[in-house]
């Protein structure tokens, strides 16, 4: 007899199942940069050969149609590829999407605005054309009368106004949409999710990789385990960003928790110090030698509308992974680690793209674009509080309220 776990991954199946037995479905691939382990490369090459899934190689029901690539740098794999798969190399998104005709002529869009050269504004923010591609499809979409799929890698722009528009805008037209990172869909180790309808006391994300790049990763991991607690998502009231000698202030006057730092730092596998030095265990947190093995730390403080505050942690010099503890009220502590396999598999992106693949199959995006929106301007207010100055940053526009899937999206398999 079926557990309950297994019918209702057996039950979530059958729509992309049924979906697998119609024709391909023709995609456009939108990006930046197409070459060795951009996020281009990455996503549209598992969609042109496949990808490991579940214990077997899976063959997605898709043909790649068209490409647009932004910039060629050295190593450029577009043309290569074009010639490899059959399809071709656009010079602009209207005829990408249109195939060299004058109407839409793909059945789904993946735009992946990430990688290569582009300015960075007074935030840090790298300025990715990502909204800008995306208003190029839609304005393609308009002219032909229809509209399909479409995802957006990472954040939705640097942006929040942009952002917003773009989910505006794909609600309008009546198409499907997915953003975001690759981290609240692959493994954690431990192997938990929080409870729906959770009561959260508290919550530390612990990440790295520096500002911008990496932060967003980190931040809608810390999003997809707080938007389940009780009530849904109601939005964040306010933030603030310290740097240096600051978060170690706030780390002593107890504004940020030391248990539940001292909790996610527990599921990393990668804790560096004495452990990278001579294989000695070491306590992070209570022996103090966090100060001297992060010169730049970062803690992104986020008050949410409903009284929830959780921090957000970028120790670079600490740790080289993404660790999540929790205080839940009845449950005690929740911690675990999201775990990212190593280059050049990283086989984390498999995942990803199941959900795309997901969506593009069967019209319907697995989790709500309000988490990827909310994220977005977390981030962007965050940087404009360090700008001026570490400031406390009222945040009125992140009144973004949604609810998270009732069933966990994480790779279980």
């Amino acid at each position: 007899m079926l557990t309950r776990r297994e019918f209702l991954g057996t039950a979530a199946a059958l729509p992309l199942a049924a979906a697998m037995q119609r024709p391909p479905i023709r995609i456009a691939i939108i990006t930046t940069i197409y070459k060795y382990l951009s996020h281009g490369q990455h996503i549209g090459d598992r969609f042109l050969v496949g990808y490991p899934y579940a214990g077997e190689w899976h063959q997605p029901n898709v043909k790649v149609v068209s490409l647009y690539v932004d910039q060629k740098p050295e190593g450029d794999l577009s043309g290569q590829r074009a010639k490899e798969f059959d399809f071709k190399v656009y010079p602009t998104i209207a005829e990408a999407l249109c195939c060299g005709g004058d109407k839409l002529a793909c059945d789904a869009v993946l735009i992946v605005g990430e990688h290569g050269e582009y300015p960075s504004n007074d935030k840090g923010q790298k300025l990715y054309p990502r909204y800008e591609f995306f208003q190029q499809c839609v304005a393609v979409f308009k002219a032909s009368g229809r509209a399909v799929p479409v995802y957006n890698d990472k954040h939705l722009s640097y942006s929040f106004d942009k952002a917003k528009t773009m989910v505006a805008v794909s609600k309008e037209l009546g198409f499907p949409m997915l953003g975001g990172s690759s981290l609240p869909v692959t493994w954690r180790l431990p192997d938990v999710e929080m409870p729906l309808g959770a009561h959260i006391e508290d919550a530390v994300m612990v990440g790295e990789g520096g500002s911008d790049a990496m932060d967003f990763h980190a931040l809608e991991a810390l999003q997809c385990m707080l938007e389940r607690r009780r009530g849904g998502e109601t939005g964040v009231k306010a933030v603030t960003l310290i740097t240096g000698s600051d978060v170690w202030k706030a780390l002593d006057r107890g504004t940020i928790s030391k248990e539940l730092l001292s909790s996610a730092l527990s599921r990393s596998d990668t804790p560096l110090g004495l452990f990278e030095a001579d294989g000695r265990v070491q306590d992070l947190v209570g022996d103090g030698v966090l100060p001297g093995l992060v010169p730049h730390p970062a803690a992104y403080l986020i008050e949410y509308r409903d009284g929830l505050r959780a921090t957000m942690l970028m120790l670079d010099g600490a740790v080289k992974d993404f660790n999540f503890a929790a205080r839940v009220h009845g449950e005690g502590l929740v911690s675990t680690q999201f775990f990212l396999t190593p280059v050049p598999n990283v086989t984390y992106s498999a995942c990803l793209v199941q959900k795309i693949e997901e969506m593009f199959a069967t019209g319907h995006a697995p989790y709500p674009i309000e988490r990827t929106l909310l994220t977005s301007g977390i981030l962007e207010s965050c940087l404009e509080s360090k700008k001026q100055g570490s400031t406390r940053l009222e945040t009125p526009a992140l009144a973004v309220a949604y609810h998270p899937p009732t069933e966990s999206q994480r790779c279980r398999v």
